[in-house]
């Protein structure tokens, strides 16, 4: 579905970013991943997919910084020669209500959910754009859409991730670049998977489906999104939450 194509995909260290990293390999694509600290965690990624039969890297990239992001970007360039699928996943919770969230803490989130997206659009915009095809995909969240309690940081990351996706969407779209974003709800990864089980059954028992999502499920949403098959959807944003936020 993908063969001969080129992926970039951030925090694909583990979670849904490896899920959906290790789908699109499967799928053909090439594979760029970012990782923020996990060497160790990024170079297995790389190992199994390259059983795939497909080329793959990793590369250190704080994607909150702008020189950084564009230093990445254009090794990236350089390998691979191009890259036509853009996954913007990475990202970072820290997790407090109002009256005792630091502006720390409020500015980091901001700066990797939001700001990180934003910078691995904008060093990779003029080659979408020159190239005339291509697929961004932002990973937002339900929280981003229906706000939660404690997450006031997280909300506005991930909400700004919807309003950057519609923008983005409109500016490329001439050029027959789609940009959509995905919206997770309570997603089994190893974050969730640490969680108190009342907190588990607290959020359980809000999902009309009754469980947790799988990071599959979302790899296998995103996979239509980077393929031809969704060359006429754009701007969109798809929850994947199991009725949570219906």
């Amino acid at each position: 579905m993908l063969r001969g194509k080129t992926a970039v995909v951030t925090g694909a260290s583990r979670g849904i970013g490896r899920a959906i990293a290790e789908c699109f390999a499967k799928n053909g694509a090439n594979i760029a991943i970012i990782y923020a600290g996990n060497e160790a965690a990024a170079k297995e990624i790389v190992e199994k997919i390259a059983e795939s039969g497909v080329e793959a890297e990793s590369y250190k990239c704080d994607v909150s910084s702008f020189s950084e992001t564009k230093e990445t970007v254009d090794k990236i360039l350089q390998r691979f020669g191009g890259v036509d699928i853009l996954v913007n996943n990475a990202g970072v919770v820290k997790d407090s209500l109002m009256l005792k969230m630091s502006e720390q803490d409020f500015d980091s989130v901001l700066s990797v959910n939001l700001k990180g997206a934003f910078n691995m659009i904008k060093h990779l915009f003029p080659q979408f754009a020159r190239r005339r095809k291509g697929r961004i995909i932002n990973i937002s969240s339900v929280v981003g859409i229906c706000g939660n309690a404690g997450q006031a940081n997280y909300a506005a990351a991930k909400s700004g991730i919807i309003g950057l996706t519609k923008s983005v969407a409109k500016e490329l779209a001439s050029r027959g670049v789609t940009c959509n974003a995905i919206a997770p709800g309570f997603i089994k990864t190893d974050m969730t998977d640490s969680l108190p089980e009342n907190i588990k059954d607290r959020v359980l028992d809000q999902i009309p489906m009754k469980r947790m999502g799988l990071a599959e499920e979302i790899a296998s949403l995103a996979l239509f999104l980077a393929s031809d098959n969704a060359g006429y959807i754009t701007g969109e944003v798809i929850k994947a939450d199991g009725g949570l936020c219906i």
